[in-house]
Parts: C-alpha cells; structure tokens; sequence
C-alpha cells in the first residue's frame, strides 16, 4: 500500500497580499510539521478581491506575485509539494484583465505547471449576488495534467468543478489526484458542493482534493468552506467544516487502481454523435 499524506490549508484571504501571503507561508509550515509531503490552497490565495479597480491595482505579475513567493519558500524549506491553487496574475504590466492561475511546485520550490481557469464565474443568483468574472479574468484555454511522485495530479479551479467533460479529459489522461481549489459562494456551496465534488470523483476514479475559502471576507462575500477530500468511491475522508485552519489526510493511492478495476467507466467512455428526434 502506498499511502500520501496531503495537507489542505482553509483560509479566509482579504485584499492585502502581503499579509495573504504570510498567512499562507505559515499554514504551509504548519502543514509540513504535521508531516504532509504535499499541500494544497484555495483559489486566490494570494488575494480575494471582487472591486475591479482595486484587485487590478494590488496584483502582481508572476515574478512578483508575494504569495507566490512565500509558497515557493516554503517548498525549498520543507521538501514540500504544494498546489498553490490560485493568485490573480497580471500577463504583461498595465493589463486590464487578470489570469485566475494555479500553480503546481515541487519540493525545491520549482514551479512544475501553471493552469489558468478555463470556466469564469458569470451568474446572478437568488440571493441578489452578481458574479461577472469575465470582466477582470482572461479564460484559460487548455487542461493541464502534472506528474507528481505520486501520479498525474489534474489541475481545476472552482467553477469549473461543474463541467463534467474537463474531468473526463485528465482522468482520461490517467490523472490519480484532481484538484479543486475554490472560493464557492455560501448558497451555492450548501446547495452542490459535496454533491458535485462526490460526483467528479466516482467519474473519475480519482481523489478529489478540494481547499476552499471560507468566511466572510474583507470585500464582503461569504464563501462556504468545507474543504473536502474524497476518495475514488466517492467517500468524504475530510471534511474541515467552517472554520479556517489547516487539516491533513492519508491517502491510500491503491484505491485508484482498485476501484478502476471495479468499474472500469473511463475505458468504456465511447464519443457518439447525438440525434433529436423531430417532433410527432
């Protein structure tokens, strides 16, 4: 049985990116004392900002995003992988839009991968809340799959977690571990969040590793928390509820295997067309 111990950092992050990253640098110390060989944060980590202006003001380019930083410090310091799930990222200096990007780095504290959130977040829900995350993010345009040492790891961001086809692709790419970092809204996550991250994991056949924001935040949203993990059955072997702090879960990366085998869904995917039948 091979067995990873992963850690998962649940943060209620503000408009100061300084003190995101501090607060970041030290969950991730935390995580490593308490023995996690790889570790995972929530989408934008570095900042949670829904004022246009102000959040195109405060983000950095990559070379200079803090967050960033802190994170790739801690990894050289503690031989830790980290899934840093996402900063706001500015692609060239005066941009008027921003990436959503995850960042996978390795143990020397070398970046191994970058994805960009493909699905932005345009809704007006009941509650009166307006989402309009095309207005300030640049889409992403590619799946991304990284080896680990300990399989493929898939990389998503939050509302992407509702589009069943881009789960397809990176457990169709042999993907053992996706994650899920988010920043879901309270009604929102009371309303699909265990549902569909138990959904994409039996899909898959994959552990699902989801960090996630939590709280009322300095620009005043309220995110849902509940960072999960779940294993490829679909069972909950984490659930770190609403409060903020950080958490850490074995996994037996056997059951990836075994529950393939089981029901063995990804090899009998077939692509058919689809036919509408015309009206009686």
């Amino acid at each position: 049985m091979t067995t990873l111990r992963v850690g998962l950092l649940q943060t209620t992050s503000g408009i100061d990116p300084r003190a995101n990253a501090r607060a970041v640098g030290e969950g991730l110390a935390r995580l490593a004392a308490d023995g996690a060989r790889l570790a995972f944060t929530p989408e934008m980590s570095g900042l949670l900002d829904r004022d246009r202006a102000r959040i195109l003001s405060n983000a950095s380019e990559e070379a200079d995003d803090p967050t960033l930083a802190a994170a790739r410090e801690a990894a050289a310091r503690h031989g830790l992988w980290i899934h840093l799930g996402s900063c706001p990222i500015k692609p060239a200096p005066g941009a008027d839009r921003l990436l959503n990007r995850g960042f996978l780095i390795d143990g020397t504290g070398e970046i191994r991968a970058r994805y960009d959130k493909v699905h932005l977040f345009d809704v007006d829900l009941p509650t009166g809340e307006r989402y309009r995350e095309s207005a300030t993010y640049v889409p992403g345009e590619a799946a991304v799959a990284a080896p680990t040492p300990w399989g493929l790891l898939g990389l998503t961001i939050c509302y992407d977690l509702r589009f069943a086809r881009l789960y397809d692709a990176l457990s169709g790419a042999g993907s053992a571990m996706i994650a899920v970092p988010a920043a879901f809204t309270r009604p929102t996550g009371e309303a699909h969040w265990h549902t569909l991250l138990r959904a994409r994991a039996i899909e898959a056949g994959a552990f699902v590793i989801a960090a996630a924001q939590t709280g009322r935040h300095e620009d005043g949203r309220d995110t849902f928390g509940h960072s999960l993990v779940v294993d490829p059955w679909g069972r909950v072997l984490l659930d770190m509820g609403e409060a903020a702090g950080h958490a850490v879960c074995d996994l037996d990366l056997g059951l990836v295997a075994d529950t393939r085998a089981r029901i063995p869904a990804i090899a009998h995917r077939r692509d058919v067309p689809l036919r509408v039948e015309a009206g009686a």
